[in-house]
């Protein structure tokens, strides 16, 4: 499976104060190298990205893709606010157990998974990526885990990475889903779950960057039958999650 076939959905789940340390900057190099490669990647999570949202109109290819991150953001914005929603209620509170203070504080750690290439589309909820919209993609969904998975797959996902500092169970039976772990230690206690030890980084045991081809070169053997991730070894699969009209932060 060459990496230009591939339609890479990013995700966190359950971070932590690690997770924009070492996990989500060495998916953020990966996604600079497929995108380099002519994959599609998209990233997603409007809550989690909201409130650094000056990082990604500047990186808008054009200005009409820069409109477009505005108005998914605002939507949803209006969204919460017509359920009566607070927008507080992300940051979680696993992910303040795991360390991270605020939103601001997330969305920074969220935004690096997706690399520094300039955002090329923005997709609305439900829609279904085109053959020619291909490098780094904005698709806007809701944070939550499995709505977010469920949207990205409609949108022609074939290969997800999700990264987690608290240690979230998390399948899918649609396509290969690997796991990234923020720390050592977690790694280690859920060997039999997590694909690959980002902790490294924070180790002093690997870079940035080299963290980043590993997941690249892993990426390429999941995608092309030669590695099997543990969550398609155990068959640990969610139901998918389609958006509904409750507000979901």
């Amino acid at each position: 499976m060459p990496a230009s076939e591939l339609v890479v959905g990013v995700q966190c789940g359950g971070s932590d104060a690690f997770s924009g340390v070492t996990a989500n900057p060495a998916v953020g190099f990966a996604t600079d190298l497929l995108v380099r490669a002519g994959a599609t990647v998209m990233f997603s999570e409007n809550t989690e990205v909201r409130d650094a949202v000056d990082q990604l109109t500047a990186r808008a290819a054009t200005p009409e893709v820069a409109q477009a991150i505005v108005r998914e953001l605002a939507w949803y914005d209006a969204y919460l606010a017509r359920g009566q929603a607070d927008r507080s209620a992300n940051t979680t509170p696993g992910n303040k157990a795991g360390g991270l203070s605020n939103i601001v504080e997330k969305a920074m750690g969220s935004i690096v998974k997706s690399g520094s290439t300039p955002i090329a589309h923005v997709l609305s909820p439900g829609e279904k990526l085109k053959r020619e919209q291909r490098g780094l993609v904005f698709a806007a969904t809701p944070a939550s885990d499995f709505i977010c998975g469920t949207l990205q797959l409609a949108a022609g996902m074939n290969l997800h990475v999700f990264t987690t500092g608290r240690g979230t169970p998390y399948g899918l039976a649609e396509c290969p889903v690997i796991k990234v772990a923020t720390r050592s230690d977690l790694a280690r206690r859920w060997h039999d779950l997590m694909d690959l030890n980002a902790g490294r980084v924070a180790d002093g045991e690997a870079t940035i960057e080299e963290a980043g081809w590993e997941l690249f070169r892993l990426m390429l053997d999941v995608a092309s039958g030669r590695r099997k991730t543990w969550a398609e070894q155990w068959k640990l699969h969610n139901a998918l999650v389609l958006f509904n009209p409750a507000p979901v932060t």
